[in-house]
């Protein structure tokens, strides 16, 4: 394995330095360059977008199989990309065992003769919800995990690239304002190398004017 130790350490400087921008931003320490407000606009309307999606998604998948264990397996199967098994609705089932208990209690007989009617009903109906079912996943929930699994990862990933080319450039810009600063302030201050000949001298010549007027007094 091809292990770029030069590349580590710059990605983790990379990071650093991001992560201090972030920080000084939340603590109120650094500047912040604010994006276009139409742009912000936009952002924030992909969140309640998204947010609302994920709701919708999953009360709907509720609606449609009240069963939790059953929408597990059905996850499962969708995650595998396997088919999932046909199951039996409710209804259907209501109108089996409604047609069976009329073949055991005979069929000529009134009790009989309005099981095999209801229950023939009830099936048509476990299958018409059957294939409402099964319309609302192809034509309505999958446009909506299209857009989840989709549309939305590519927001939130170009989304992350912005933010980090921000936080680089406001640690640039933080940079560069410290070295002017440090300038400025290294201006400002004189060199004490560069004057001490010149207290030097100013010294010794205010030392031989007083030599000179003691002599004079003294005289």
């Amino acid at each position: 394995m091809d292990f770029n130790v030069k590349k580590l350490a710059s990605d983790a400087g990379v990071f650093f330095t991001r992560a201090v921008q972030f920080t000084g931003e939340k603590l109120g320490q650094s500047e912040k360059t604010e994006l276009d407000a139409h742009f912000e606009n936009l952002l924030s309307r992909a969140d309640s977008t998204k947010n609302w999606t994920e709701k919708i998604l999953r009360q709907t998948e509720v609606l449609l199989q009240p069963n939790p264990s059953a929408r597990i397996e059905e996850f499962l199967y969708e995650k595998l990309d396997r088919k999932i098994p046909s199951r039996i609705t409710n209804g259907e089932l209501l109108g089996q065992y409604m047609i069976d208990a009329a073949s055991e209690f005979g069929p000529g007989t009134p009790y009989g003769t309005t099981l095999i009617k209801v229950g023939e009903a009830q099936r048509r109906l476990g299958a018409a919800d059957r294939d409402f079912i099964q319309s609302s996943m192809i034509n309505f929930l999958t446009p909506l995990r299209n857009f989840l699994e989709g549309d939305w990862k590519t927001i939130a990933k170009e989304r992350r690239l912005l933010e980090n080319r921000r936080l680089d450039l406001d640690a640039c810009k933080a940079r560069l304002k410290k070295a002017k600063a440090a300038e400025a302030k290294a201006a400002a201050t004189p060199d004490f190398q560069e004057t001490r000949p010149r207290n030097y001298v100013l010294s010794a010549s205010a030392s031989a004017l007083w030599s000179e007027e003691v002599t004079k007094v003294s005289i």
